[in-house]
């Protein structure tokens, strides 16, 4: 039914060639590079006719009535581009433009595409980073990279320095979809927290929705993580190599065919970067974890091949192979997890209509084994694929979107519960989803109204999905908008939301030890029809100009919970046939939760020429319900605080400083009430009075009934650039955790020995690209 739908759709966009009016179209690209120009306005001089370049540089002006017009691009990064054309009704006019870059200042150019692209996009709970962004905040360690911009972004909340994970609006990182080049990454990030598997030197552009994300995206109930990366320099070999106190890095790109004017061409990108943290820090931090250093490394491998027409089509092909280590981390023995995958894309720009077809495909796998002392081995694997293919049709300043897409998995899990039984689940499972969505654009408002449809193949569950985002233009510096949807997907982590540190990250499919019942906060027993997490989406806020260069942008949001997969702690039994006549919630191995998230993020930005600003404030609540009680999961920080800073200086402007300081109030955790000493074990007969106990028990509080003391961390870098004829030198300088704040991370109930996060880091880093 959705294939047939398709067509159908598909039918009627390829039978509008006949069009009362004219049609331009093309491709930008950078001239220096022959890489995407993203993000350009574009537009027909002294009308209102006008648009932005999307991630392949793509643009379509629909509706243009005949006559002549002077086309014109405007961005801060390249110089402004016109050239007169002629429109006839019913033709198309392609364009293919390279443009030169901007030596001015940013901020010097009046129009800017980000507010191009706020006026004309609805833009609830979404942000766009690119490299320029990624740059501006202090390195951690001498290595720029894309978590130190998500931890300072609204509503996202990091619960550690050394193997802390990122939440997202009350969201746990299994419910955050990660897409690189359209393939899903089921581990994006290292252990120690810090570093993602990302080079962020070929990161073209990554999309973060942190909430009410469109039809386009499903499968997760939180957010969307879309990473596109870089096709390679078309025009000329261009490489870097980096070094830094916790590891090396490199990259080459270049053109296998060259691309000249009017032509197509192939080009290629390769990265590799390889942490020696564990080898490093003993030497240069001696002063951590009592002089044993940092037990993290890591290596990521990418490659990518792009192979582009003349028309600006294009298609390509990459690989990856990421691996992480962790070795002597507290009790742990060895963890280490390896994700390998291989995939492509393609972008086809029909000649004669404003359609444009993109699509992906992709195989991975990911694998990961923990070994403990005096503790069974636990491992896992989930192996996928995915496809997708997507429809976009402009109208004029209107846009429908509709595409399907496949994923699937299977999952090879091997553990034990608390009780010390083990735990052996293999599952696979398929994911047949289709969606559409149309955007109105028009002078005071947009409205953007889709329906995805989810099917749960080997559930056999349809899951239709409506989502809605609206915005409102009140006045020319003021925006209204609001957002909402249905989420749901069919994958959960082997780990518990209900866990301050475990770095056993593994997946699994719908779980089939699952109880049959859920027992509401209003006391009503409800029937669990399927293993399926569910959640609702309620978002409004406003964005408000208050100068050409300080925009203030503000969000609340509702999340309600309606059913969450989590690891059950509360099992007291076997799950077997002595114990049949228990309560599920005693004996399985996994539970259904629910509950809700609530609060608002604030963002005030001051953009100008060579100084940044960037104050962001997040007010969150977060609540899970067990089926016994209301609790705090470990994650639920009240405030947050964000500043960045960043200006550039000098005659040439080669210098800058950025500094970040983060506060946070403090996490959950359980408290230690007590110790108490178990009898021995002759049982009621026992001389419990004058026999040893068998060990010592700890009597816990209520569960997340502690808070943590605030957290708070200031972090600095200076980088110069020293450019000579066809090479450049990068310096990075600075330091984390600058004035050396003891924030604890968590604190042994045994030994009661205090962990804290970081202390200070002061770090060198080096660059040389040629």
């Amino acid at each position: 039914m959705p294939n047939k739908f398709l067509l159908v759709v598909v039918s009627l966009f390829l039978s509008t060639g006949a069009i009362a009016q004219g049609i331009v179209k093309g491709f930008v690209k950078n001239l220096k590079n022959g890489e995407p120009a993203l993000f350009v306005s574009v537009g027909l001089e002294n009308t209102s006719i006008g648009g932005v370049t999307d991630m392949d540089g793509y643009f379509s002006l629909t509706k243009v009535p005949a006559g002549t017009y002077v086309f014109i691009t405007k961005s801060t990064e390249f110089k402004e581009y016109r050239k007169t054309i002629t429109v006839e009704n019913g033709k198309v006019v392609n364009l293919n433009i390279e443009l030169e870059e901007n030596v001015n200042e940013l901020g010097e150019i009046e129009i800017s595409s980000d507010k191009s692209d706020q006026k004309n996009n609805v833009n609830v709970s979404v942000e766009s980073i690119r490299l320029q962004d990624i740059k501006r905040i202090p390195s951690v360690g001498g290595q720029a990279d894309l978590v130190q911009v998500l931890t300072t972004l609204p509503g996202f909340v990091s619960t550690g320095d050394q193997g802390g994970q990122i939440f997202i609006r009350g969201g746990s990182p299994v419910q955050n979809k990660v897409l690189l080049d359209g393939m899903i990454v089921y581990n994006p990030f290292h252990s120690i927290g810090l570093y993602s598997v990302f080079d962020s030197d070929i990161i073209a552009n990554a999309d973060i929705y942190t909430g009410g994300f469109g039809a386009q995206y499903g499968g997760r109930i939180s957010s969307v993580m879309d990473i596109s990366t870089k096709d390679g320099n078309k025009k000329e070999t261009k490489g870097k190599i980096g070094f830094n106190p916790i590891g090396a890095r490199a990259l080459v790109e270049g053109p296998i065919v060259k691309q000249k004017e009017g032509t197509g061409g192939i080009s290629y990108i390769l990265s590799a970067k390889r942490s020696y943290l564990d080898q490093s820090s003993q030497q240069l931090y001696p002063y951590i974890n009592d002089g044993a250093g940092l037990p993290f490394n890591y290596q990521d491998l990418y490659g990518k091949v792009s192979f582009v027409a003349q028309n600006g089509s294009k298609f390509n092909l990459f690989g990856f192979n990421f691996q992480d280590n962790v070795t002597s981390y507290q009790n742990l023995s060895s963890l280490g997890w390896t994700n390998t995958g291989f995939g492509g894309n393609f972008v086809v720009a029909t000649s004669e209509s404003p359609l444009l077809i993109t699509g992906n495909f992709s195989r991975s796998e990911y694998g990961i084994a923990l070994v403990e002392e005096n503790v069974a081995p636990r491992s896992d694997t989930i192996t996928s694929f995915n496809f997708g293919l997507d429809f976009k049709y402009a109208i004029g300043e209107d846009a429908l979107t509709c595409g399907l897409d496949v994923v699937g998995f299977s999952t090879k899990f091997n553990s034990f519960n608390p009780l010390g039984v083990i735990i052996e689940q293999e599952q696979a499972t398929t994911e047949l989803n289709g969606y559409f969505s149309y955007k109105f654009n028009r002078k005071r408002f947009i409205l953007e109204p889709g329906l995805r449809v989810q099917y749960y193949a080997t559930l056999g569950v349809v899951s239709p999905e409506p989502r809605i985002g609206f915005k409102f233009k009140a006045t020319e510096r003021l925006r209204l908008k609001a957002a909402g949807g249905i989420y749901s997907q069919n994958l959960m982590a082997t780990n518990s939301d209900r866990d301050v540190v475990n770095l056993f990250y593994g997946f699994l499919a719908g779980p089939e030890n699952l109880q049959d019942e859920f027992v509401t906060p209003q006391n009503e027993v409800r029937e669990v029809l399927n293993p399926l997490q569910r959640a609702y989406h309620y978002i409004a806020g406003f964005e408000f100009d208050i100068t050409s260069e300080i925009n203030l942008n503000v969000e609340g949001y509702f999340r309600d919970f309606t059913q969450v997969t989590n690891l059950n702690r509360n099992k007291l039994f076997p799950d077997n046939a002595e114990n049949f006549f228990r309560p599920d919630v005693l004996r399985k191995d996994y539970i259904v939760e629910s509950g809700w998230a609530t609060g608002a993020d604030i963002v005030l930005k001051y953009e100008k020429k060579t100084t940044y600003l960037n104050l962001v404030y997040s007010l969150g609540r977060v609540r899970r319900w067990d089926g016994f009680a209301w609790y705090d999961p470990v994650f639920d920080r009240r405030h947050n605080i964000n500043f960045i800073a960043a200006e550039k200086f000098g005659k040439k402007r080669d210098w800058e400083v950025s500094v970040r300081w983060n506060l946070g109030s403090g996490l959950p955790f359980t408290q230690t009430q007590g110790f108490y000493q178990a009898p021995g074990g002759g049982g009621i007969a026992s001389d419990y009075l004058n026999t040893n106990a068998d060990q010592l028990t700890i009597q816990f509080g209520s569960l997340n009934g502690g808070r943590l003391p605030y957290y708070h961390r200031l972090d600095f870098n200076v980088r110069k650039d020293f450019k000579f004829k066809k090479a450049q030198l990068e310096v990075n300088v600075g330091a984390t955790n600058m004035y050396n704040r003891e924030n604890v991370f968590y604190i042994d109930r045994v030994t009661a020995r205090r962990v804290d996060q970081l202390p200070i880091l002061p770090t060198i880093g080096l660059d040389f690209s040629f």
